[in-house]
């Protein structure tokens, strides 16, 4: 399975959730899917996973989330960046490109509105759970580490700070910070 595979089933289970923003709901779509597809793709599936998780982890997005959920541990990161592939390619490449524009996101207004944070920590399990249901076994041993790349230094600021997360983030900050 490679990315594009990856992002088709992604599609394809936010077609088939009851709530296609909802990331609890697509994980559990996706990882019936992966469980119906050959053990290889699930492995695979895996892969793509860790390497979206990697290219989304930057402090920008960081800060993002920072907002969204006023505050934002390591685990809370990782839960929204699972919410944020559960939104499917158009939306993880426009956020992760600009996190800005996770304001723009209907879900995310919504969200903001009502209180609601943004968490995904099911989708983070879809292969490991779809793996299980298929081999009765966990996933091949992988890699213990992911190579996280550094974070942006000139990001290293106190994400408290709210003039200068309306001056980085100024669509989000008005969403949640006003």
């Amino acid at each position: 399975m490679n990315k594009q595979q990856f992002w088709q089933l992604i599609e394809a289970a936010r077609n088939q959730a009851s709530n296609p923003n909802d990331g609890e709901a697509v994980a559990r779509e996706v990882t019936l899917l992966l469980a119906s597809r050959p053990v290889e793709e699930i492995v695979a599936a895996e892969q793509v996973l860790r390497d979206l998780m990697v290219d989304s982890y930057t402090n920008p997005l960081w800060a993002a989330a920072y907002l969204a959920h006023g505050g934002c541990s390591d685990d809370g990161f990782d839960y929204f960046r699972g919410w944020l592939i559960a939104q499917g390619r158009e939306a993880f490449e426009r956020v992760v490109a600009d996190p800005d524009a996770l304001a723009e996101l209907p879900v995310v207004q919504a969200s903001a509105a009502a209180g609601v944070d943004l968490e995904g920590e099911d989708m983070l399990g879809i292969a490991w759970n779809a793996h299980i249901s298929v081999t009765g076994d966990q996933l091949p041993a992988s890699p213990p580490t992911v190579p996280y790349r550094e974070l942006d230094p000139t990001w290293n600021f106190d994400f408290d700070d709210h003039d200068e997360m309306t001056r980085r983030l100024p669509r989000l900050a008005a969403l949640y910070l006003e």
